[in-house]
């Protein structure tokens, strides 16, 4: 059971890594302007949406798969990311499913646009807000020689605050959406060292548990 647990996550975290890395991809370019709406949109929420269930998965294994005196932390970080999970599904498959699909008819629902104050906005923000909040409470967990993924888990997750004053500032532009550049390092370095974490227990545990 223990085998299967770590396999899940590590494919997981793995599928989350790259969804994020692609956004991350997207979101430069879409800065430089070599890609634009509806293209840039479309990738940015479908890469984003790849992020959400797998990054769900690989905190569930890692729930089941740290020792029961860390439980606690697990099982927050657990909790926030279904909470982040549940935001941006709501979130990206309304604006995949919907709205960019009316846009592009030429008849745009004004409240499906994604903007200062908007609600799919604030719904956006809490994702991630969340998802940092996930790591954050999630980094107690490892153990000391998985330092790396700790310490990833620990900076993503109080690079929350940026995350928090990007979305929330009262007016937006490109010098403040590049304020949460970082994120782009932090974010997916954590899932990947996150997976990295879990193909290492899964080889521990094989060599201590010979098949």
């Amino acid at each position: 059971m223990q085998r299967g647990v770590l396999r899940i996550g590590f494919w997981s975290a793995l599928i989350a890594f790259v969804a994020g890395a692609g956004y991350s991809v997207v979101q430069v370019l879409q800065v430089l302007r070599i890609l634009v709406w509806p293209t840039d949109a479309i990738l940015i929420y479908a890469f984003s949406f790849c992020i959400a269930w797998p990054f769900l998965l690989a905190m569930l294994a890692l729930h089941h798969s740290t020792p029961d005196e860390k439980k606690f932390w697990s099982h927050v970080g657990l909790l926030f990311a279904v909470m982040y999970a549940t935001y941006v599904t709501l979130m990206y498959a309304l604006q995949l499913g919907t709205a960019i699909p009316l846009a592009l008819r030429g008849t745009p629902n004004v409240f499906l646009v994604v903007d200062r104050y908007s609600l799919f906005w604030t719904l956006d923000a809490m994702g991630y807000i969340c998802m940092g909040l996930a790591t954050l409470f999630a980094a107690p967990v490892f153990a000391a020689s998985e330092k790396w993924p700790r310490r990833f888990f620990v900076a993503n997750g109080l690079f929350t605050a940026v995350i928090t004053f990007v979305y929330f500032y009262p007016t937006f532009s490109i010098p403040l959406l590049l304020l949460a550049t970082p994120w782009i390092i932090t974010g997916p370095g954590s899932l990947l060292l996150l997976a990295v974490c879990f193909a290492c227990r899964r080889r521990a545990l094989r060599a201590a548990v010979p098949t």
